[in-house]
């Protein structure tokens, strides 16, 4: 299992500030213990800072939490201006754990500014991305059939992360791995109010769904052979739908449901497109059994 020492993403408030003579030793020399900052040194009669201020403002938010930004007006904070011998601006300084590390005067071009706040957001090492690498580690795990690893992965990010619907969504998809789909439900209903509508965790709803009614599906063979001796038994074709998707033949499946809403879209209370709103639901937007199920399927409905 992986250890976790996730950090949120920083606001775009914390990563860009204002700042003063009176808060430098807290925004820039305090604050550049952990995290490189970069001290732009402007005024407002300055036509290149004008320029140079929301291109960095720009890369430092590129940056993604790896470097900050602290403004300083010299005209209204002259004080650290003149300790570091400001003679032009704009003057831009870098400081890492409370030194000044690098800088330049003058507006850089975009190409330029960007590799300088790189170069200075790598001084703290390469980017800590917390859960996201947590997550994307308790998947592979997944996928690789590790389920207890992954379980335990997903249940330390939800430890940390109470409301992470993809944390959430993979602790599911791990009992469903195990074929406890009492569990996967359980854990399921169990999500925090604010998550229980993300998409991820609605198609779980509809997977497990679908898995129920395959329990109680009939042998592919058998329906295959009442729908083929009666094309208009539209319970048959249903059930046979339901039986191939449990059988993993999902686009037969779509195609079944499809047939049986052009015969009689209205049958027992528009079951077919209701079936096949499940399956949609439950699998990837842009899958191609998807998408051609929904383009068909809009035709037939606005025909």
């Amino acid at each position: 299992m992986l250890e976790l020492n996730a950090q949120p993403t920083p606001a775009a408030s914390d990563l860009i500030k204002d700042g003063t003579d009176a808060s430098f030793p807290q925004d820039v020399i305090q604050a550049s213990q952990d995290v490189p900052v970069i001290v732009d040194f402007w005024a407002p009669w300055c036509g290149p800072c004008k320029t140079l201020g929301p291109a960095i403002e720009a890369a430092v938010t590129k940056a993604g939490g790896r470097v900050k930004l602290v403004k300083i007006d010299v005209d209204a904070n002259p004080g650290y201006a003149g300790q570091l011998r400001v003679q032009s601006i704009p003057t831009v300084y870098a400081f890492y754990q409370g030194r000044p590390v690098d800088g330049f005067q003058g507006a850089l071009p975009p190409s330029e500014l960007n590799a300088f706040v790189e170069k200075i957001a790598a001084l703290a090492g390469e980017p800590d991305n917390g859960l996201a690498d947590a997550i994307e580690a308790a998947e592979q795990m997944l996928t690789e059939g590790a389920v207890t690893d992954a379980s335990e992965t997903f249940a330390a990010i939800l430890q940390e992360d109470p409301v992470n619907a993809k944390a959430y969504a993979g602790m599911v998809r791990c009992y469903l791995a195990l074929n406890d789909v009492d569990q996967a439900e359980a854990v399921l209903n169990g999500a925090p109010a604010e998550i229980s509508t993300d998409p991820a965790l609605e198609a779980l709803h509809a997977q497990i769904t679908l898995l129920r009614e395959a329990a109680n599906a009939g042998p592919v063979a058998d329906l295959q052979a009442q729908v083929d001796a009666d094309p208009a038994n539209h319970q048959a074709r249903f059930d046979l739908a339901v039986a191939l998707h449990a059988n993993g033949q999902v686009e037969e499946a779509v195609n079944e449901l499809l047939d049986l809403f052009r015969r009689d879209r209205e049958w027992n209370d528009g079951a077919a497109k209701i079936q096949l709103f499940k399956i949609f639901d439950a699998r990837d937007a842009k899958d191609p059994i998807v998408l051609t199920g929904r383009r068909k399927l809009s035709s037939m409905i606005f025909a």
